[in-house]
């Protein structure tokens, strides 16, 4: 399995525990339902990446709010249309485990203004639709980014616009964590500070949203379009622009 292990998964040294409530989405359900599950992903594989390091400190406030926590490890991820028909192991499995949440965090480094390439990578690997399932649809998601220098939100506006690509719903609230070096100890861990209280902020209010939210997916993602393509419907090939974009390109033809 490509998870990483979280290591001290209840220890949080950096949260005021006079503060935070175990059950923030207590009562929002129904009906007592299980664990949130949540994916997340980070985008650099330094041996000391500071975007693993903050969804690792997400990954135990998902822990601590109740939910079910799982981190892909993208090392031996290939690039999009790298490995014919993606048939690769990596990629089975970061598609099978979108299809097992029902929440995700997107943590990605800023590189040159925008979102690294290894994050990018991941949600290109994510097809909207396949065998007539959709990985991230209806799916909440909190989006974060780390930069070296100081607070920028390029990377967290990108991610917000790729979530919103990927029809999942985006929370309101996010962080930027500035200066990303000088926020955690020897060991890796947070210190606390104002970063870190976001972090905690977004991580809550993304268990609060996917509790609130899942027992309506299939209501809130039911498609006029998609039902129509279900159903077999006609389309003109010459029009369609989604028809075009997957069409066989024919070489060799002077135009």
């Amino acid at each position: 399995m490509r998870l990483r292990s979280l290591s001290n998964p209840d220890c949080l040294p950096s949260l005021d525990r006079r503060y935070a409530r175990r059950g923030p989405a207590t009562g929002l359900a129904a009906e007592p339902q299980h664990s949130p599950r949540i994916l997340l992903l980070y985008g650099s594989l330094r041996n000391r990446s500071y975007s693993r390091l903050v969804v690792e400190e997400a990954a135990r406030l998902v822990r601590y709010f109740g939910g079910e926590p799982r981190i892909f490890d993208p090392s031996d991820l290939p690039l999009p249309d790298q490995v014919t028909g993606d048939d690769h192991p990596a990629v089975h499995e970061l598609r099978e485990l979108s299809m097992w949440s029902e929440g995700q965090i997107w943590c990605s480094p800023e590189r040159h203004g925008q979102i690294t390439g290894v994050m990018k990578a991941q949600i290109d690997h994510l097809p909207l639709n396949i065998g007539g399932m959709r990985p991230t649809q209806g799916r909440t998601l909190a989006v974060m980014q780390v930069s070296g220098g100081s607070q920028s939100f390029n990377a967290v506006n990108t991610l917000r616009m790729l979530g919103r690509w990927m029809r999942m719903v985006t929370v309101p609230n996010q962080s930027s964590v500035a200066k990303a070096f000088q926020e955690f100890d020897e060991a890796g861990r947070m210190k606390p500070s104002s970063y870190y209280d976001r972090i905690v902020d977004v991580v809550e209010e993304l268990v609060r949203f996917t509790v609130l939210l899942r027992p309506h997916t299939s209501h809130l993602t039911d498609r006029y379009s998609e039902r129509k393509e279900a159903a077999g419907a006609e389309r003109d090939a010459a029009s369609d622009l989604s028809a075009i974009a997957i069409a066989p390109q024919v070489t060799g033809v002077r135009r």
